[in-house]
């Protein structure tokens, strides 16, 4: 369901499938557990084509909230402009501002310079 990497200091989450509703509480608990082992390395998750779904889109935004607790920057990359309108319409406001890209590169250069 995903993978991740830590590419110049930023933690690389790719989601390859949406998890449906029955595996969202699954799939938020792995991207907290990834973030709290990694903090305080900014974060970026992936949605992959696949993954573009509703249910893998509030596990995202929950781990926005959760991010936010933690004071760090998590940046979401989706290829769909209807996903990324959805992520930003429904972020959290209070904590960091969830940033969202529609390419991987721009997402992980973002992020290392707003840490820098």
């Amino acid at each position: 369901m995903l993978s991740h990497t830590l590419e110049h200091g930023v933690l690389v989450i790719t989601v390859d499938r949406d998890p449906g509703v029955d595996g969202r509480a699954a799939l938020t608990t792995h991207l907290t557990n990834l973030v709290d082992a990694h903090q305080p390395a900014p974060v970026v998750i992936v949605l992959a084509d696949g993954a573009a779904g509703p249910a893998a889109v509030s596990a995202v935004l929950r781990a926005h909230q959760w991010c936010g607790r933690l004071d760090l920057l998590l940046s979401v990359v989706a290829h769909s402009a209807p996903v990324r309108r959805l992520l930003e319409s429904n972020a959290d406001s209070c904590g960091p501002r969830l940033v969202v890209h529609a390419r991987v590169d721009t997402a992980i250069s973002t992020a290392c310079t707003a840490v820098a």
